[in-house]
């Protein structure tokens, strides 16, 4: 019997399969930034703008650490996606079963690399000197919660894989809420500055781990695991690295352009490096519905590739397209009109206000190209192309490392460059999207 909470994707309108499993994850989605925003503005109004500074500057290589772990779990749903096309519930648990093993390894790793490095890399990252000793302390914290993290995410990832979407939800709502409180708790009341933010954050991400490790082991058959099912599996698991392994390479790679971004961010000063930092939690909002369709699109597309149907696919992808640059447009007129409004929730300065305002203008003219990233993506994803990732990573690396120099120095750009790369970036990856994706399904359906 399958659980009633998860329903395939092989059958029935794209649109409304993918809308209906998009919003819940758009809901949680937007909770997360929401609550990665507060950090920032409690950080900016009641520490200081270095401290908000110190935050962003942590960004980039934390997301670098993070990326294996993301990765892995991303890869392994799109395998778990495809079993549960193909109705075989054997090795769906078996997958689940290796993604167990994959993910606590990764995260050990990484978080222990990740806190050991913390000073090196940040001080090779150019950060000034004024905010490096608030951004070594953060990025430590996060790092000594990475297996927390990690959990979340691996299960969420599963339990998108087979098509529920609203479970993750519920618990990240309540880790989000859980969140904004001990934030405001460990700030204001017992002053913790930076680490009192980073320690919140790695507190609820346990919370929420907990409480969906409770729910799937009592409530999802999947979960339910013999012992014949805990033997590591070395094909699978080879078969988990060859996906995920690629998604990760393409994350650490994506991670690594915005590193070589953030350092040419810090030679122009703590000033910019707060601008960019909160324009920069305005971003990853404005993500959030393309994010959360491409998530929708890669299942549907995992779950219809196991199925065989090919022509589903295909619409899926004119579906998902038209359905991101509907969200781009909307959200559009939205960042020419509330740009300054939006960086007075970060801070206080009016030169960071005036910065980071018309940084957010710029990069929403890049918004349908973003759009087009998520969707082409998801889609290769989902229908296994192993090369792509590792294009896809080195086009983002060529577009930030290649532009961001030259353009930041040109007398008359100046630190504009610096978002001016970003929608440049997002330009060159979309179009590189579409013609993989042209060229890898032409292969793989029609040859």
């Amino acid at each position: 019997m399958r659980p009633a909470k998860e329903y395939n994707m092989t059958e029935g309108k794209p649109i409304s399969l993918m809308l209906s499993f998009a919003l819940p994850l758009l809901c949680g989605n937007l909770f997360q930034q929401f609550y990665n925003m507060v950090d920032s503005m409690v950080v900016g109004q009641f520490v200081g703008t270095n401290a908000l500074g110190a935050v962003g500057a942590t960004g980039s290589i934390n997301f670098l650490f993070f990326s294996l772990c993301n990765g892995l779990s991303n890869g392994i749903g799109i395998i778990i996606s495809q079993f549960f096309g193909a109705r075989d519930d054997r090795m769906v648990r078996k997958s689940i079963v290796s993604c167990f093993y994959l993910m606590g390894a990764t995260s050990l790793t990484m978080g222990t690399l990740g806190y050991l490095s913390a000073p090196f890399v940040l001080r090779m990252m150019n950060t000034p000197p004024e905010i490096l000793p608030d951004a070594v302390l953060y990025m430590r914290v996060y790092c000594a919660g990475m297996v927390t993290l990690s959990a979340y995410n691996g299960i969420a990832s599963i339990l998108r894989a087979l098509g529920n979407s609203r479970t993750p939800l519920v618990f990240l709502i309540i880790s989000s809420v859980l969140n904004v409180f001990l934030d405001l708790l460990f700030v204001l009341v017992f002053s913790w500055g930076v680490f009192g933010v980073g320690f919140a954050t790695v507190l609820a991400q346990g919370f929420s781990a907990l409480g969906c490790i409770a729910y799937v082991a009592r409530r999802v058959e999947y979960f339910r695991l013999p012992k014949e099912f805990w033997k590591p599996d070395r094909d699978l698991i080879k078969r988990c690295f060859s996906y995920g392994v690629p998604l990760a390479l393409q994350t650490s790679m994506i991670s690594l352009s915005i590193i070589v971004l953030q350092s040419v961010v810090n030679s122009f000063g703590a000033t910019v490096v707060a601008a960019f930092t909160a324009g920069n939690r305005y971003e990853q909002l404005v993500q959030q519905p393309f994010a959360s369709l491409g998530m929708a699109v890669a299942t549907f597309t995992g779950q219809n590739i196991g199925a065989g149907n090919s022509d589903r696919v295909k619409k899926g992808f004119r579906t998902g397209l038209l359905l991101a640059l509907g969200f781009a447009l909307f959200m559009l007129p939205i960042a020419f009109g509330f740009s300054n409004g939006i960086m007075r929730l970060f801070t206080k300065e009016a030169e960071v206000i005036a910065i980071g305002s018309v940084g957010i203008r710029l990069t929403a003219l890049f918004y349908i190209p973003l759009g087009i990233i998520h969707v082409t993506r998801s889609v290769l994803n989902g229908s296994g192309d192993t090369r792509f990732p590792l294009l896809s990573g080195i086009v983002e690396v060529c577009g930030r490392v290649g532009f961001a120099k030259p353009l930041t120095g040109i007398p008359f750009v100046g630190f504009w460059g610096i978002w001016l790369t970003t929608g440049l970036t997002w330009s060159l990856t979309s179009v590189m999207g579409v013609l993989r994706y042209r060229i890898y399904t032409g292969r793989k359906f029609n040859g």
